[in-house]
C-alpha cells in the first residue's frame, strides 16, 4: 500500500481531451514527473509551428515535457527510463510499443471512452452516437499487446440524451474521464483494485431467453449473445449520407460526427456539410435524397421514412452557418 501522492507518475496525451485528465491529476496532488506528447506540427496559413493541447498546459505548469518522433528511439528511451515511473498513464496518445508500456513496474494505465469491451477502436464516441446509443462511458485498463483488450480497473457509465452530439458527449466525457483517471491512482496505490479481464466480460454479454428445456429435447434454449461492438477509424465514405436510410439512421450519423469530421452530402455538385438537424416521421412524397425548401425557413431532404431537416450547416468554400441566414443568401438551381 502506498500513498498515491509519492507514485512518480508519466503522462501521456496530446489532444484537450486529454488536458482535462493531466488537469485533474496535478489538483489532486500527483506526482507528474513527466509529460510525453505529439511534436510541434506547423498548420495554419503562415505554417507556424503549434504546440499541441497537452505541451500548452505541461509548459504553462512547468512540467518536464518529451516530444519524441518515434517512440522505440534509444533517445528517448533513455530519457523515459531516466524518469523512474512507477505508474504511466494514457489518454489520447498513440499505440505504445511493449517496451514503452511495459516500462514501469505498475505498469500503463489507459483511459478509453467507452464501456470496455464494447467500442473497442479509434472513434468509441462517434460510433456510440451514431448507433443509437442510450448510455456510454469510460474505463482505465492496462495496457498490454492487443490494443483495448487489457485487463479493466473502474468504469463509469452516463447516459447520452437523444439530441446530443458526439461533440457534446466528448465535454462531458473529458471531465467523467478525468475523474475516474483520480480515483484509478488512488485505487492503485492502495491496492484496493481488482483487475478484471475483458475476456470475463465478454463470456457474460449474453442472456438465456429462457430457462427451460426444448419441449421433448434435452437441449437447452440458444443463449442471445449482445454481439460486441466496434470503433474504426471514421473515413470519408462513412461520412457521407446514404438517404436511403431511415430518418433515425441518418439523423444519428448527423449528431454522431458533429462537429468533426461533419456528415455530408451533395447539393447541386458541392459538399454540404450538416451539423444539426431534427426529425420529420412521415411517409415522404419525395424520391430519397431529393430536397425540398421553400426558400426561406427550411431545406430537408427525404428518406426512407420521412424527412431530415437541416438547421446547421456548412456549404463547401463558406462558413457555417444557421438554415435561416443560409437560405437567405443562397440561390438555388433554377431560381
Amino acid at each position: 500500500m502506498k500513498d498515491y501522492k509519492s507514485l512518480r507518475i508519466v503522462f501521456m496525451g496530446t489532444p484537450e481531451f486529454a488536458v482535462a485528465s493531466l488537469d485533474a491529476l496535478l489538483k489532486a496532488g500527483c506526482n507528474i514527473v513527466g509529460v510525453i506528447t505529439s511534436p510541434d506540427k506547423p498548420a495554419g496559413r503562415g505554417l507556424q509551428l503549434q504546440q499541441s493541447a497537452v505541451k500548452k498546459y505541461a509548459v504553462e505548469h512547468g512540467l518536464n515535457t518529451l516530444q519524441p518522433e518515434k517512440l522505440k528511439h534509444p533517445e528517448f528511451l533513455i530519457a523515459l527510463k531516466s524518469l523512474h515511473a512507477d505508474l504511466q498513464i494514457v489518454v489520447a496518445f498513440r499505440m505504445l510499443p511493449e517496451i514503452v508500456w511495459n516500462m514501469p513496474p505498475m505498469g500503463t494505465v489507459n483511459l478509453h471512452g467507452s464501456l470496455l469491451p464494447q467500442y473497442r477502436g479509434a472513434a468509441p464516441i462517434n460510433w456510440a452516437v451514431i448507433n443509437g446509443e442510450k448510455e456510454t462511458g469510460v474505463t482505465t485498463f492496462k495496457l498490454k499487446h492487443e490494443i483495448d483488450t487489457g485487463d479493466i480497473l473502474l468504469q463509469e457509465s452516463f447516459p447520452i440524451s437523444e439530441d446530443e452530439t458526439a461533440g457534446e458527449v466528448h465535454d462531458k466525457m473529458k471531465v467523467i474521464g478525468a475523474g475516474l483517471l483520480v480515483r484509478t491512482v488512488k485505487s492503485l496505490a492502495d491496492g484496493s483494485l481488482q483487475e478484471k479481464p475483458q475476456e470475463l466480460l465478454i463470456s457474460t454479454l449474453g442472456m438465456p431467453i429462457d430457462n427451460t428445456r426444448v419441449a421433448h429435447q434435452d437441449k437447452p434454449v440458444p443463449v442471445h449473445k449482445t454481439p460486441l461492438k466496434h470503433a474504426p477509424k471514421i473515413h470519408t465514405d462513412t461520412c457521407r449520407i446514404n438517404w436511403s436510410l431511415s430518418v433515425e439512421d441518418v439523423y444519428n450519423l448527423i449528431r454522431g460526427l458533429s462537429p468533426y469530421p461533419a456528415a455530408f452530402t451533395i447539393m447541386n455538385e458541392k459538399m454540404l456539410k450538416i451539423f444539426r438537424s431534427k426529425k420529420e416521421i412521415v411517409f415522404p412524397k419525395n424520391t430519397e435524397g431529393d430536397y425540398e425548401t421553400d426558400g426561406k425557413t427550411f431545406l430537408k431532404f427525404a428518406c426512407s421514412n420521412g424527412y431530415i431537416h437541416l438547421l446547421e450547416i456548412q456549404l463547401e468554400g463558406k462558413k457555417k452557418m444557421e438554415i435561416t441566414e443560409f437560405l437567405r443568401g443562397y440561390r438555388f438551381n433554377g431560381n
